[in-house]
C-alpha cells in the first residue's frame, strides 16, 4: 500500500525549505498491527524547533514529521479484534503522524469516542496535558486562586485558560504584541496585559492585595523576570519553553530575597516517569473534555499533506491567530 509522508533530511533555520512530501510502500501487515488513515496531525512549536535542531530531542535523518494526531482504523491483522475497521484512535506521540497512512501496534493505539471533531482530537497528545499538568502539579491552587502567564496566545495558553475557568481559577494572561490581546479576550481571557517593564504594578491593579503564587513562562528572556516580579514572596515560576529565542533572565535578588523558585517542565519527561494509569487518566480527562466542546483550541489553517512545506511555515510565523493543523487525506 502506498502512503506519502514528510521527510525532512536536514535541518536549519528556516524550517520549511528542509522538509517534503515523499511516496513510500507499507509493508505487509503482520500480526498485532492495524493499518490507520491519518485524520489530522498538528503542527506545534516542538515541531518547528525539531526541524530547526533547536529542541531538546532529535530523532535521527532522515526523519518524518509529526508527534501527535488521530486517525481511523482501515485495516486489522486477522487476530486484532479491540479495534475493528472504523475505529477512531489516538496516535502514539512521535510516530511520523504527518504521513496520509501509518501501520502501527494496535496495542500503542487509544480508541477516542466517535462523532467529535478530529482535528480538535488531533490535538490531545501535547498541549491540554502540558497545561493542565502546569496548574495541577506545582502549586496547591484553590478556586479563587490567582495564577500569572505569558504567550497567552499561543495554543497552551488558550487551553490553560479554559481548564483554568473549569477549576474556579483566575488567569492574568500576558502576550507580547497588542495585536494579540483582541484574539485572547475572545478565546475568554478576561484579563489581558502586554509585556513590559510595569507589568507588576498593572498586575496588582487588577489583583489587589491577592497573592498571585504561580507564573507560567514560555517566553524566557527578561519576560521570565517580568513574570517573577508579579509573585507573593515564595512564589513559583514554571517555564516550559523559550520562544524568545533567549534563555531565562532573573536576578539572583527575586531568588534570595523573595525565595522564588523557578522549575522546569517537559511533558516527555512527566510521560517518562508516569505509570500506565496515571497517562491513561490523563488522556481520558482530557479526552472528554474536548469530546464534551468543553476544551478547545481555535484553529488558524488546515493543509494537505502536499502543502506542507506552506503548513510549516505558517505555523513558524510569529503572527498566527490559532493552531496550524495537517489533514493529512484532504
Amino acid at each position: 500500500m502506498k502512503t506519502i509522508r514528510a521527510q525532512y533530511a536536514q535541518r536549519g533555520p528556516e524550517p520549511a525549505q528542509w522538509i517534503a512530501p515523499v511516496e513510500m510502500d507499507l509493508p505487509a501487515l503482520q500480526p498485532g498491527e492495524v493499518r490507520v488513515e491519518v485524520l489530522a496531525a498538528p503542527i506545534n512549536p516542538s515541531d518547528v524547533l525539531t526541524l530547526t535542531g533547536e529542541y531538546g530531542l532529535l530523532p535521527p535523518l532522515p526523519a518524518i514529521g509529526g508527534n501527535e494526531g488521530v486517525g481511523r482504523v482501515i485495516e486489522a491483522a486477522a487476530d486484532v479484534t479491540a479495534l475493528p475497521v472504523g475505529t477512531v484512535v489516538l496516535l502514539p506521540v512521535g510516530c511520523g503522524t504527518w504521513s496520509t497512512h501509518l501501520q502501527l501496534p494496535a496495542k500503542a493505539l487509544v480508541p477516542l469516542p466517535a462523532g467529535v471533531d478530529p482535528v480538535q482530537l488531533s490535538m490531545l497528545t501535547v498541549n491540554p496535558p502540558t497545561a493542565l499538568l502546569m496548574l495541577r502539579d506545582f502549586v496547591d491552587l484553590k478556586p479563587g486562586d490567582w495564577v500569572i502567564q505569558n504567550a497567552a496566545n499561543s495554543a497552551v495558553g488558550g487551553y490553560l485558560v479554559q481548564i483554568a475557568r473549569l477549576r474556579g481559577l483566575n488567569t492574568l494572561n500576558v502576550v507580547r504584541r497588542e495585536s494579540a490581546v483582541a484574539a485572547v479576550r475572545e478565546a475568554g481571557a478576561e484579563h489581558v496585559l502586554v509585556d513590559g517593564e510595569d507589568l507588576p504594578k498593572r498586575v496588582r491593579a487588577i489583583v489587589g492585595d491577592a497573592p498571585v503564587r504561580l507564573a507560567i513562562d514560555c517566553v524566557g528572556g527578561v519576560s521570565t523576570e517580568n513574570l517573577a516580579r508579579c509573585l507573593v514572596e515564595g512564589g513559583t515560576l514554571v517555564n516550559y519553553g523559550a520562544m524568545s529565542g533567549e534563555r531565562c533572565m532573573i536576578s539572583p535578588r527575586y531568588f534570595v530575597f523573595r525565595d522564588i523558585t523557578l522549575r522546569g517542565f517537559w511533558l516527555s519527561q512527566w510521560f517518562k516517569r508516569a505509570t500506565p494509569d496515571q497517562r491513561k487518566a490523563l488522556f481520558a480527562e482530557v479526552g472528554g473534555l474536548i469530546a464534551a466542546g468543553t476544551l478547545k483550541a481555535k484553529v488558524q489553517a488546515t493543509y494537505p499533506i502536499a502543502d506542507i512545506a506552506k503548513a510549516v511555515a505558517a505555523a513558524a510565523s510569529g503572527e498566527r491567530a490559532g493552531k496550524i493543523v495537517l489533514v493529512p487525506n484532504g
